[in-house]
């Protein structure tokens, strides 16, 4: 079993870093989102300004227009009275002209108003023509480097997929769904060591039995806790030795 799980652990190498890479490659994609999402607010911020401008442009047109009228209708009035001779008439026209030219500077005011927003407008359509200008460059050397930083992950991630394809023929096809499971659901490391009575997947101690059914290699032995499945590191088997001699030889000493 310890021979027929080493092949597995080779597939796995071979998983870990194809999972780092679509790790990689989704945070290289995302930053590709992000780029392009800053790229549509900017337009779209450019827009919505320049339609704002040309909506004050609109504004300040018809109130020039009415301006205008009323200066025309101001002049009509006071030509008219000038033929007038009754007093009454006199001052209902003064009364209408008083009116209209209150509504001629009134009118005169909002169009200034309006026409130094209209250029402080203009000024910011500006300054976001010239960062939507400058932003493009940038964005497409980000663009053309995050591409081709995916481009690699993708030719990696195929030829550790070929290499895991080949390792997959020789390995024991039962052992091998069954670690494609696990991997499934937990897409990290399914198979691995138990070092000081520990998983160390969950890193939660466990039973020297557990242990010894590890040590024997005889079947599948799987984590009670987190369902990975264990194997024992030889070079730990040869240090448990050297850990055992030792305590031998020590008890040997104190013994004489």
């Amino acid at each position: 079993m310890q021979e027929e799980l080493k092949a597995i652990i080779d597939i796995q190498e071979l998983d870990m870093k194809m999972i780092r890479l679509m790790r990689l490659k989704k945070e290289r994609q995302k930053e590709l989102d992000q780029i392009d999402t800053l790229r549509k607010e900017l337009y779209q911020q450019f827009a919505d300004k320049e339609e704002e401008t040309k909506e004050l442009g609109r504004t300040i047109e018809q109130n020039e227009l009415k301006i205008q009228e009323i200066a025309t209708k101001i002049k009509k009035l006071e030509s008219q009275q000038i033929s007038i001779k009754k007093t009454d008439e006199f001052n209902a026209l003064t009364l209408e002209t008083t009116a209209a030219e209150r509504e001629k500077s009134f009118l005169e005011q909002k169009v200034s108003d309006l026409l130094d927003k209209k250029i402080s407008e203009e000024e910011l359509l500006e300054t976001i023509r010239k960062s939507l200008e400058s932003s493009a460059d940038i964005s497409k050397d980000l663009e053309k480097e995050v591409a081709s930083n995916i481009r690699l992950i993708n030719q990696e991630g195929s030829h550790l997929k070929e290499q895991r394809d080949l390792l997959a023929k020789q390995a024991n096809p039962e052992l091998l769904r069954i670690y494609d499971r696990l991997l499934k659901n937990k897409k990290d490391r399914v198979v691995v060591s138990i070092e000081n009575r520990t998983c160390s997947g969950c890193h939660i101690a466990l039973t020297a039995q557990h242990e010894n059914l590890v040590r024997k290699g005889d079947n599948l032995v799987f984590c009670e806790h987190c369902s990975r499945i264990h194997y024992w590191l030889h070079e730990q088997e040869s240090e448990d030795e050297g850990a055992t001699k030792k305590r031998k030889r020590r008890r040997a000493s104190a013994a004489t």
